[in-house]
C-alpha cells in the first residue's frame, strides 16, 4: 500500500488533573492554612498540515490517538503540569470529516494550517481556592474535567492545478512522465495506474504548475466498475482538466462521452471545469486518420481538439502552455476574490 487517501481515526484529549486538599504544617511557622494546588489541564489533540507528505499511509497502522492527562495538584500551592498535546501530521489538502462523513470540520489547504480536534479538560481546583474569612480550613477540591473524544475521517484531496482524465491506456502516465520528472508505471495493458501521481511541469522561471494523473475511468465507474471513481476527488481542486483520448482506438467519440458521463455522474463541479481535449498517440496514426478522428471529437464535444503524442512529443509544449494560461487565470481570480473578501472586512 503506497497510497492511502482516507483513514478513520479515534482521537481523545486528556482529562484535567484533580485539585489537591493540603494544609501547611511546618514547625515554627506562624501561619498555616490550606495550600492545595490546582490540577493541570489535559492535553489537546491537533491536526496540522506539514510539508513532505502526500499520503495518509501512517494512519493505516495506527488509528487511536490519546493526549496525556494533566498532573494532579500538590501541596505548597503547586499546580499540576499540563498534559502533552498530540499532533496529527497530514499532507496539505486533507479534509477533516465527522464520523458520518457528511460534515466537513476543516479543510487544510496550506502547509502550517493547524486545527484543534479535541480540547483537553480543565484541571480541578485545590482547596486553596475555597478559603475565605468564614471557611479558613476548607477540605474541598474538585476533580479534573474529562477530555473530549470522537471518531473522525481524514480524507486527502491532492492539491494540483491540472488534472489528467481519460480511459485506461489513453496515455496519461506517458504524458505525465514526459512533461515532468514523475515516473509513473507505464505498460501496454489497462489500469497500470492504481493510485494518483503528481508531477511538476516547469515551463521556465515562475511558470510551474502541478499535474495530477488519476487511474483511468471506464463506463460505470461511478457505480464502482473498474477502480471506480474514488480518486476523482483528487482533481476537485484543479483549475482545469486535460482530457486525453487514445487516437488508435476505433470509436473516439464513445471514449470521450464515456469519461464525460462519469465526470457528470460524480458531480462536485468536475463537469463544469475548463477542459482541454487532446487526441493522443498521433505518432501511430496516418494524417487521414488523425483528421477524421479530430472531426469526430469536435463534433461530439463542440470544442477544439489538440493533436499530441506523448512518445514523439508533438504538441506537448503548446498544450502545457495552454494549461498554464488557464492556471494563471484561476490564480488571478482567487487572488481577486481574496482581496475583495479582505476589503469587506471591518477594521477598527
Amino acid at each position: 500500500m503506497k497510497f492511502l487517501d482516507q483513514a478513520k481515526v479515534y482521537v481523545r484529549s486528556g482529562n484535567g488533573g484533580a485539585g489537591c486538599v493540603s494544609f501547611r504544617r511546618e514547625a515554627y511557622v506562624e501561619y498555616g492554612g490550606p495550600d492545595g494546588g490546582d490540577g493541570g489541564k489535559g492535553g489537546d489533540v491537533w491536526v496540522e498540515a506539514v510539508d513532505g507528505l502526500n499520503t495518509l499511509i501512517d494512519y493505516r497502522y495506527k488509528q487511536h490517538f490519546k493526549a496525556d492527562t494533566g498532573q494532579h495538584g500538590m501541596g505548597k500551592n503547586r499546580t499540576g503540569k499540563g498534559g502533552e498535546d498530540v499532533v496529527l501530521e497530514v499532507p496539505a489538502g486533507t479534509q477533516i470529516l465527522d464520523e458520518d462523513k457528511e460534515e466537513v470540520l476543516a479543510d487544510l489547504t496550506e502547509v502550517g494550517q493547524r486545527v484543534l480536534l479535541a480540547r483537553g479538560g480543565d484541571g480541578g481546583k485545590g482547596n486553596t481556592r475555597y478559603k475565605s474569612s468564614t471557611n479558613q480550613a476548607p477540605r474541598k477540591s474538585t476533580p479534573g474535567f474529562p477530555g473530549e473524544e470522537r471518531w473522525i475521517w481524514l480524507r486527502l484531496k491532492l492539491i494540483a492545478d491540472v488534472g489528467l482524465v481519460g480511459l485506461p491506456n489513453a496515455g496519461k502516465s506517458t504524458f505525465l512522465s514526459v512533461v515532468s520528472r514523475a515516473h509513473p508505471k507505464i505498460a501496454a495493458y489497462p489500469f497500470t495506474t492504481l493510485y494518483p501521481h503528481l508531477g511538476v511541469v516547469d515551463l521556465g522561471p515562475g511558470s510551474r504548475f502541478i499535474v495530477a494523473d488519476i487511474p483511468g475511468l471506464i463506463e460505470g465507474a461511478h457505480e464502482g466498475a473498474g477502480i471506480g471513481d474514488r480518486f476523482l476527488g483528487h482533481i476537485e481542486r484543479c483549475a482545469s482538466l486535460i482530457h486525453l483520448v487514445d487516437g488508435t482506438q476505433e470509436d473516439v467519440a464513445a471514449a470521450y462521452t464515456t469519461v464525460r458521463g462519469e465526470l457528470e455522474a460524480y458531480g462536485a463541479g468536475l463537469a463544469e471545469k475548463r477542459e482541454i481535449l487532446a487526441l493522443n498517440k498521433i505518432d501511430a496514426m496516418t494524417e487521414e486518420d488523425i483528421a477524421g478522428k479530430v472531426a469526430e471529437l469536435e463534433a461530439v464535444s463542440g470544442k477544439p481538439v489538440r493533436r499530441i503524442s506523448g512518445v514523439s512529443g508533438d504538441g506537448i509544449k503548446d498544450l502545457c502552455r495552454e494549461a498554464w494560461d488557464i492556471v494563471l487565470e484561476g490564480r488571478a481570480a482567487e487572488k481577486a476574490a481574496a482581496e475583495a473578501a479582505a476589503g469587506d472586512g471591518w477594521t477598527p
